[in-house]
C-alpha cells in the first residue's frame, strides 16, 4: 500500500514537471512537434498519452489534428500559421494590419504549400498556395509573438502574384526599393511589369 502511494505519488510529480513546461512556452498554439520537444519526448506512443492526459485534464484544448491550445484564449494567427509547415500571414490580413486595404476580414489569410480553407473554433483561415522558391524564400517575413508574417513589401507581392489587378486603398507603406529587391525571388517578369505599373500610379 504505502509503495503504490509512493510511486502514484511521484507519477503525479512527473505529469505536474510536465505541465510546468507546458507553461513555460511563450506559444499559445502548439503542435505535436512542439510538445515532443518541450517535454523531449521522442516516442510515440508516450507522447501521445500525455497528450492524450492533459485534454483529460483540461490542460491542453485540441483545436484540430495534431495543433493544440492552452486553453480557449490563444492567438488566432498562431493557429493559422501551425496548421502547415512552411507558412506564414499574408494577403488581406498583412495588409489590413499595414493600413493598405481598408476592408476588414473576419477570415485569416496564409501563405502555404497549399491552397484549402478550414473552419477551426468559428474561425476560417484561408491558405494560398506559392511555389516553393517563394514560400521557403525567408526575405520580406518577420517572426513575431510566435508567428510569422509578411512585411507590408512581401504581402503586397504575394497579393500582385496571385491576383494582378487587386485594388489597394493606400500603398504610402510601400518601400518600393525593397519591393523591387524581393520581386526577384518571384522570377516572374510578368510581376515587374505589374510592379512598375503600381509604382507609378501610386505617385
Amino acid at each position: 500500500m504505502e509503495v503504490r502511494i509512493i510511486l502514484t505519488s511521484v507519477s503525479y510529480y512527473y505529469m505536474d514537471s510536465l505541465l510546468a513546461k507546458l507553461y513555460q512556452s511563450s506559444k499559445t498554439v502548439l503542435t505535436t512537434k512542439d510538445l515532443a520537444l518541450i517535454w523531449e519526448e521522442t516516442n510515440s506512443a508516450n507522447l501521445k498519452s500525455k497528450i492524450g492526459y492533459y485534454i483529460k485534464r483540461g490542460a491542453l484544448v485540441r483545436l484540430t489534428r495534431g495543433v493544440f491550445a492552452k486553453d480557449k484564449i490563444y492567438n488566432q494567427k498562431e493557429l493559422a500559421t501551425s496548421i502547415y509547415t512552411p507558412s506564414y500571414i499574408s494577403f488581406e490580413t498583412a495588409l489590413r494590419e499595414y493600413g493598405m486595404i481598408f476592408q476588414h476580414y473576419d477570415r485569416i489569410f496564409v501563405a502555404g504549400p497549399r491552397s484549402s480553407t478550414k473552419k477551426i473554433d468559428g474561425r476560417a483561415i484561408v491558405f494560398r498556395k506559392l511555389k516553393d522558391e517563394v514560400l521557403h524564400g525567408p526575405a520580406g517575413i518577420k517572426n513575431e509573438n510566435n508567428y510569422s508574417i509578411a512585411t507590408p513589401e512581401r504581402a503586397f507581392l504575394d497579393m500582385i502574384y496571385l491576383f494582378p489587378n487587386y485594388y489597394f486603398d493606400n500603398l504610402k507603406p510601400i518601400d518600393w526599393e525593397k519591393c523591387f529587391e524581393l520581386a526577384k525571388i518571384y522570377d516572374n517578369q510578368q510581376l515587374i511589369k505589374r510592379l512598375k505599373k503600381y509604382q507609378k500610379n501610386a505617385k
